[in-house]
C-alpha cells in the first residue's frame, strides 16, 4: 500500500477504513451487476423477441415457440411462458395471465437483485464519512483542552482538516452509488415496461392465431 494512502487512512482513523471497506464493496457490486444485466440479456435489445412476437401476432405460433426454445434472457423467458399458457387450450385466459404477472415479477425481482446493497451504501456513505469528522473534532478540540493557553491554532487546524477528510470521503462513495443505482432502476424500469409490451401483444394478437400442430 502506497505511503501516502496509508497516511490519509490513519489520518481519518477507524471511520475512514469503514468507508475504504465500503468504497471497495461498492466498486464490486457496480461491476458484479453490470455483468449481471449484460448475462441476463438487459441490453441485448430484444430483437429475437421482438421476431418471435411478430410471429406470433401474424398466426405463426409453432415458430414463434421455437425461435424462444432455450434462450435465456427475461425478455425470452416471459416471451416463450406467455406464448405456452396462452396457447394452452385447458388454462383460462384470467388464469394464463396471472401465470404471466407471477413470471414477470419474478424476473424483475431477479433483475433487481443487488439494488438494495447500492442504495445501502449511497445512505450510510454520507453518514460514516459525518461520524468520522464528529470525532474527528471531538479529538481535535479536546487536545486544544488539554493544552490551555499554550494552544497552539496551527494544531487545531490540522486535526479539523484531518476530520473533514472522512467527510469527503464519504462523499466520494455515495455519489457513484447513487448514480449507478439511479441508471440500474432505470433499465429494470425500460424492461418492465417491455416486459408489459411483449405480454400485451402476445394475449391481444393483430390476427386470431391458430395453434399450429
Amino acid at each position: 500500500m502506497p505511503s501516502d494512502t496509508l497516511d490519509f487512512l490513519i489520518s481519518g482513523g477507524p471511520a475512514i477504513w469503514a468507508i475504504a471497506a465500503l468504497s471497495v464493496a461498492t466498486l464490486a457490486l457496480i461491476l458484479w451487476k453490470v455483468w449481471d444485466l449484460l448475462r441476463s440479456g438487459i441490453w441485448s435489445g430484444g430483437r429475437h423477441t421482438e421476431e418471435a412476437v411478430a410471429l406470433w401476432q401474424r398466426g405463426e405460433t409453432g415458430t414463434a415457440r421455437s425461435r424462444l426454445a432455450g434462450r435465456r434472457s427475461l425478455r425470452a423467458r416471459l416471451a416463450h411462458r406467455a406464448m405456452e399458457v396462452q396457447g394452452a387450450e385447458h388454462l383460462p385466459d384470467e388464469l394464463a395471465r396471472e401465470e404471466v404477472e407471477r413470471l414477470a415479477r419474478g424476473l424483475l425481482k431477479r433483475a433487481a437483485t443487488g439494488l438494495r446493497g447500492l442504495e445501502l451504501a449511497a445512505t450510510i456513505g454520507p453518514l460514516l464519512g459525518l461520524l468520522g469528522t464528529v470525532l474527528g473534532m471531538i479529538a481535535a478540540f479536546q487536545a486544544l483542552q488539554a493544552a490551555g493557553a499554550r494552544a497552539d491554532p496551527a494544531q487545531l487546524a490540522g486535526g479539523i482538516w484531518e476530520a473533514l477528510l472522512t467527510t469527503a470521503a464519504g462523499m466520494a462513495v455515495a455519489i457513484p452509488a447513487q448514480v449507478a443505482l439511479t441508471w440500474f432502476e432505470t433499465v429494470i424500469d425500460g424492461l418492465r415496461h417491455d416486459m408489459e409490451d411483449i405480454a400485451t401483444r402476445i394475449f391481444v394478437p393483430l390476427s386470431d392465431p391458430r395453434p399450429e400442430r
